[in-house]
């Protein structure tokens, strides 16, 4: 028996139930992708829980009913997304060459260096909140949520004055009851490892960790409702077996303005995540590894540490700085950086090796001058 199926006019003409069921299923790209096909799409993607959902499924720590109330105060789901999803873009570097560079801070007044004191007065450590998720091959491994800044109290305290970092797992763990050590192991889809002797060769691990982890490390002012990914999403690079054999550092992060608040006009935002390995195949267990560090810290164009007082006025630009969803874009952004600060590291030690020849020649010329008017 031949089944008839009534004609659909429109696409108007389909209950809206339906639509928000077809909706519910979609990525954040292709949620937002469908408001801007029909009317009803449009009306319906509008709906909070849809990008609840979605926030959820790419952002683990925003399932905390604490998270969710942080969220609805600076303004939705919606807005969350659209705020942290695209990834911060600076490609201000390129204006900062070598003989351009302003002037040491050294040579600056106190005021000039730490900026206006009228503004900074208006920013609080404790409105800044962390939320962090770590995947490994779309897998969660570790999300935590850190309110305010650690050892921020007290305007004229050291923190202001030292150099600027944030330890996620030290502090993170104090106020989280359920907190629990991340691990990876073969069951998670490590490859497994015989020795470290055998990974030194052929670095296997290595590669693996580099192209499977992926950071996302969203701060939130809840004072100005504002938020931003400060993350790279992938790693921009890293180190194998350091300080010991049995250690892997992955560096991600983000290039973010100082304009008016640094000399160097922009810093890097180099947030650290560490493993070790804690057993091989060798060892008659499956290769398993354990996150022992997951850090944030703030440097100038030469290296040097940002110190809390300018750090949090950064963070706070940073919150309102120019973002993008190309991710080629952000990765170029963060290679241009390291090459122009390459570029400055080398002109400054040629410029330091000439200053060496010319005293090295200043004092043999005396040298000689001296014993000739001696004999």
């Amino acid at each position: 028996m031949a089944m008839s199926v009534a004609p659909v006019e429109s696409v108007e003409s389909l209950s809206s139930d339906l639509f928000y069921d077809i909706l519910r299923r979609l990525d954040g790209p292709t949620l937002a992708s469908a408001a801007c096909t029909c009317a009803a799409f449009c009306s319906i993607s509008k709906e909070e829980k849809l990008w609840e959902n979605v926030c959820s499924s790419m952002w683990p720590s925003t399932n905390r009913e604490d998270v969710k109330s942080l969220i609805s105060f600076i303004g939705g789901f919606r807005k969350f997304y659209a705020d942290c999803f695209p990834l911060i873009v600076n490609k201000e570097v390129t204006e900062h060459q070598w003989n351009n560079y302003p002037e040491y801070p050294e040579e600056w007044t106190e005021a000039e260096y730490y900026g206006d004191m009228d503004e900074f007065e208006s920013i609080s450590p404790s409105d800044f909140v962390s939320i962090v998720d770590i995947r490994y091959k779309d897998k969660t491994i570790c999300s935590k949520v850190l309110w305010g800044i650690p050892n921020a109290n007290g305007f004229d305290g050291w923190f202001y004055n030292c150099p600027f970092r944030i330890d996620l797992l030290t502090y993170a763990a104090r106020y989280d009851e359920n907190d629990g050590e991340a691990t990876l192991s073969v069951s998670d889809g490590l490859p497994p490892i015989a020795s470290m002797e055998r990974e030194r060769k052929d670095g296997k691990l290595w590669q693996d960790l580099h192209d499977g982890l992926r950071l996302s490390w969203i701060v939130v002012n809840r004072k100005i409702k504002q938020a931003a990914n400060l993350a790279s999403w992938s790693p921009l690079g890293g180190q194998r077996h350091w300080p010991t054999d049995k250690d892997f550092v992955l560096r991600f992060g983000s290039v973010l303005p100082a304009k008016d608040i640094l000399p160097c006009q922009v810093v890097e935002c180099i947030l650290s995540m560490k493993f070790r390995v804690i057993h091989t195949e060798g060892e008659g267990v499956q290769t398993t590894l354990k996150l022992t560090e997951l850090s944030m810290q703030l440097e100038d164009m030469e290296g040097s540490h940002v110190n809390g007082r300018n750090s949090l006025l950064i963070l706070k630009e940073a919150l309102s700085c120019r973002r993008s969803k190309n991710y080629s874009e952000v990765l170029e952004s963060c290679h241009l950086y390291s090459k122009v600060q390459s570029e400055l590291k080398e002109e400054k030690m040629r410029i330091e090796s000439r200053l060496d020849r010319l005293c090295i020649l200043g004092g043999i010329s005396a040298y000689v001058m001296f014993w000739y008017y001696i004999l």
